[in-house]
């Protein structure tokens, strides 16, 4: 059952002030809810060892409990205490990424509750790279299990008034520290198979992470029941989704994209336009029924812009959100994988 509680803002700089980290650290603790900005998403943080905090997460969120968490450590040092092998692979990939938005699929310790892993006996473990985040840790001496801070499906937060729009009054405290600068979640890659698999694709690509390790196995794009255990955040058919329903234009034809947009405008409806630089599409249009956002055309850029974008369009009240597909290839291979769950329909 939900319990409504007062949220707290707290503004934090960098460095933060050590009087607020030290207000969150003992809050999570005392297996309180916790949201703060990591260098990809702002993430919605309880005392990983803590089972009933955990859950706390979950029902917040409206998270299934079929989908684990992320645990979030302060060095991997700290990693290593909580899973029951740490392979040479991990070793080096934690050495080049970690801090990072990186996160290593590794057998569990007994100390990580089911209720993290969706009773799986592995977990994902990572190092987040913003000084708010570490410092949190540090502070909180407790690893942190933090999924990102939306209702469960929905986008995810890049700022704290994402984070606010959907859980005000359900979390305890928000550490409010401005854009977090990557703007998609982090690359999961699960150690527990050979070759390693990701999971999730984010900011590490495939080619940064077969530069290190050698041979790593692309994501399948599996779809998996609504009830069994998921290896990983973000497997989810539907995930990452604006209320609006999106469309993502394929760059075969101008024409039929240009006529799918006419066409929408035509039945009244509000359109939002993620747009291309490149794009072939161009027409006059009452701006009051269509908003359109210029998208970067550099994939570092453009994920760190993607749910901002998605977002305000949301926040505007528009009834659909045409996307321009982006280029494919490695680099791009992340943003593929968001535009096509906030796609989906199931």
């Amino acid at each position: 059952m939900f319990n409504p509680r007062k949220t707290i803002v707290r503004h934090v700089a960098n460095p933060p002030d050590p009087g607020v980290i030290a207000e969150a650290a003992a809050l999570l603790r005392r297996g309180g809810l916790v949201a703060f900005p990591t260098e990809t998403v702002y993430g919605l943080g309880a005392n990983a060892l803590d089972e009933t905090a955990v859950a706390s997460i979950f029902t917040a969120k409206g998270r299934p409990p079929n989908n684990p968490v992320i645990v979030h450590v302060a060095d991997a040092a700290s990693a290593r205490q909580l899973t029951t092998h740490w392979p040479d692979r991990a070793a080096l990939l934690a050495e080049k990424f970690w801090p990072g938005s990186l996160t290593l699929i590794l057998p569990k310790s007994p100390a990580i509750p089911n209720a993290v892993t969706a009773g799986n006996q592995t977990v994902g473990l990572r190092v987040p790279a913003h000084q708010i985040a570490l410092a949190l840790l540090r502070a909180a001496e407790i690893p942190i299990a933090a999924p990102s801070a939306n209702r469960s499906t929905q986008i995810s937060p890049t700022i704290a008034s994402h984070v606010l729009r959907g859980l005000d009054g359900r979390i305890d405290l928000l550490l409010d520290a401005g854009p977090t600068p990557g703007g998609l979640e982090s690359t999961v890659l699960d150690l527990t198979t050979n070759p390693p698999q990701i999971l999730r694709p984010g900011l590490v690509t495939v080619d940064q992470l077969q530069a290190v390790i050698g041979k790593v196995a692309a994501p399948e794009h599996t779809i998996s029941s609504a009830t069994e255990a998921l290896r990983s955040p973000g497997q989810l058919a539907r995930h990452y989704a604006p209320t609006a329903k999106v469309l993502c234009l394929t760059n075969e034809s101008a024409a039929e994209n240009k006529s799918t947009i006419r066409n929408l405008l035509n039945t009244k409806k509000r359109i939002g336009w993620l747009r291309l630089p490149d794009s072939a599409i161009e027409f006059d249009a009452d701006p009051t029924t269509i908003n359109i956002i210029d998208m970067p055309p550099d994939a570092a850029a453009y994920s760190s812009h993607l749910y901002a974008a998605l977002h305000e369009l949301d926040h505007a009240g528009v009834d659909y959100i045409v996307v321009d597909l982006p280029p494919t290839g490695d680099a791009w291979l992340a943003v593929h994988d968001r535009l096509r769950r906030a796609a989906s329909s199931d």
